[in-house]
């Protein structure tokens, strides 16, 4: 009986929301827009927050980057060609790390040695950087053809690099580079050449310029075993540029240190900087620690929903209104009707039932709707203006569901109106 008089409901409503075309989908329009928001909104504010936190898990979230900084008092260093600049990690400080802080598996130090590379007559700009072989497994980074450095190329502190995937774009856009020569072009320094032995995957960067693993383009570097680098080019590295000639001792430029357990890495950061501290009496060194950066992304991420997902909802709630005014409006104009079913026996609950499901079914009809064009309009986004949008199933749930809550209690008033109006006086209107 109960089902039978549900379904009869549902008929109704249907047959009046039919019967009223224009002013249903006016009605709905609150809604399709609101719900669409919602998920356009949450959507460019989940990629962008996507995009961001993938690039910190590239660093690795049990590694802690030690950099070397110039520091900031250094100033101009004059015009005289002998003064050389030292500063930055030294083997004081990558044996002290080695030896004395616990919890760590590995140290792996880099060492920037030039700044551009040759290939027949072309030259491009490409850090090149001297790195033990576990370099590429603690950063997860992959060789998409030929192979990593070895540990034999660092015994023999032989000539062979691996380049990125840009560089391999550039410097070799119609061939196979694995076997092929580069040449590394430092300041007061033969031109040396190196063998290519493998090219790396490419590795996703964001920002102008690209910036990615270690907040560098990983995809335009090269590397070199770290024992021929000690071997051809030594501490000293000379920068020219159009109006400055800089010499600077830098004996490494980076260490990344693997922590055993995540449990372990912000406290082994503590102990790391408190032990470079007591070895530099500038601050010519900083130390980053990609757990804390992605805790602190992910927090910017949860306040970036929250406030986006209400800004959003204002025009859920502006579609709220527009369906109590309607269904108000309806009440108004269906008042003998309802007169007619309260005297051949209705409830008042039936009329709230009856008048609850049309509210509900414009808000299903434009939760669905909005869904589409809020999916829609994702898409257009990336498409066109290059914005990375993420859409989870919980956004499409959570903007459907506030649907259905706004249209219930939105529809709860009129629906009450409705119920408490008196038969004979409902009949007596024309």
């Amino acid at each position: 009986m109960f089902r039978g008089l549900t379904l009869e409901t549902v008929r109704l409503g249907l047959k009046n929301l039919y019967l009223h075309k224009l002013r249903s989908f006016l009605t709905t329009l609150g809604i399709i827009c609101g719900v669409g928001a919602v998920i356009c909104m949450l959507s460019i504010g989940e990629g962008a927050s996507e995009a961001e936190m993938a690039l910190i898990r590239l660093l690795g979230t049990q590694n802690i980057i030690v950099q070397s900084v110039r520091p900031q008092e250094s100033g101009v260093v004059g015009s005289t060609r002998t003064y050389v600049l030292e500063y930055g990690l030294t083997r004081a400080d990558l044996s002290l790390i080695r030896a004395t802080i616990p919890n760590v598996n590995r140290v792996v130090p880099l060492r920037e040695v030039a700044y551009q590379v040759r290939r027949g007559s072309a030259q491009l700009p490409a850090a090149v950087f001297g790195t033990e072989p576990a370099f590429f497994d603690i950063l997860h980074i992959k060789i998409a053809r030929g192979r990593p450095l070895q540990l034999l190329d660092e015994a023999e502190a032989a000539k062979v690099c691996v380049i990125g995937d840009e560089l391999r774009a550039r410097l070799f856009a119609h061939e196979d580079p694995i076997g092929e020569t580069v040449y590394v072009d430092r300041p007061a320094t033969p031109l040396t050449p190196y063998k290519v032995v493998g090219i790396l995957e490419r590795t996703q960067t964001a920002g102008q310029p690209a910036k990615g693993l270690g907040e560098r383009d990983i995809n335009s570097e090269v590397f070199i075993p770290l024992s021929t680098a000690d071997r051809l080019y030594g501490d000293l590295l000379i920068r020219v540029t159009s109006g400055s000639y800089e010499r600077s001792r830098v004996t490494f430029s980076d260490f990344y240190v693997q922590v055993d357990d995540i449990e372990n890495v912000i406290s082994v950061s503590e102990m790391v900087k408190q032990a470079l501290s007591h070895m530099h009496n500038k601050a010519d060194y900083t130390v980053k620690v990609p757990l804390e950066r992605l805790r602190l992304a992910e927090s910017e991420k949860r306040r970036r929903q929250i406030t986006m997902g209400c800004i959003a909802g204002i025009s859920l709630l502006v579609g709220g209104i527009g369906i109590m005014n309607i269904m108000l409006a309806t009440v108004t104009e269906r008042t003998r009707e309802i007169g007619i079913r309260r005297a051949l026996g209705a409830k008042r609950r039936h009329i709230v039932m009856q008048f609850l499901i049309e509210s509900l079914m414009l808000s299903t009809l434009g939760g669905m709707i909005g869904i589409v064009c809020g999916s829609a309009g994702a898409h257009l986004i990336t498409n066109w203006v290059g914005w990375p949008t993420v859409i989870h199933n919980w956004t499409i749930l959570c903007s459907f569901g506030l649907a259905l809550a706004v249209g219930l209690f939105f529809g709860i008033y009129p629906a009450a109106n409705a119920a408490r109006l008196d038969p004979i006086e409902a009949l007596r209107q024309t």
